[in-house]
């Protein structure tokens, strides 16, 4: 299967967050959840890092969402839960890295 497929159904979002201080890796966690409650999201987690990996343990939480288009990941990323979210995480994050495919 190719990643260019033209009529791909949906949108995977997947975002990766280090935190400053290991004792705010649950707030992060928590705060995180509040994304699932926004309506244009088909499919939401937010979890831990098992931090099983030989050579870099470097994220501590990960997110995975989908989207069934463009539309339903900008109305996502326009909604007042994304930005209280934010309000909450940033302050307590080193790193974050998202992709989108």
């Amino acid at each position: 299967m190719s990643d260019q497929t033209p009529n791909r159904p949906i949108i995977r979002h997947v975002v990766f967050f280090s935190s400053k201080n290991t004792e705010d890796i649950d707030r992060i966690v928590d705060g995180l959840s509040m994304l699932a409650h926004i309506p244009s999201v088909s499919h939401f987690e937010v979890a831990r890092n098992r931090n099983q990996d030989r050579f870099s343990n470097d994220v501590d939480v990960i997110v995975y969402a989908e989207f069934a288009d463009e539309a339903a990941l900008n109305a996502y990323r326009a909604h007042q839960i994304y930005q209280d979210c934010i309000d909450i995480v940033r302050p307590l994050r080193e790193m974050r890295i998202a992709a989108d495919f």
